[in-house]
């Protein structure tokens, strides 16, 4: 999804007001995001937070 917006970690990760290595980290799955982390990430995204659940590779 991040790359779909054309955004790299570290845009995302300053827009959303988190560090570059905990996004990076998200993405490998080795952090598990708390619900408003997943809510900031959308806002930046302009996704819906649900859109997280349901997207596949």
């Amino acid at each position: 999804m991040r790359l779909a917006a054309g955004l790299t970690q570290e845009e995302l990760a300053h827009r959303a007001g988190f560090d570059r290595n905990y996004v990076g980290n998200l993405e490998r799955g080795k952090n598990s995001p708390t619900v408003d982390t997943l809510e900031r990430l959308a806002r930046e995204l302009d996704i819906q937070p649900g859109a997280f659940f349901a997207y596949s590779r």
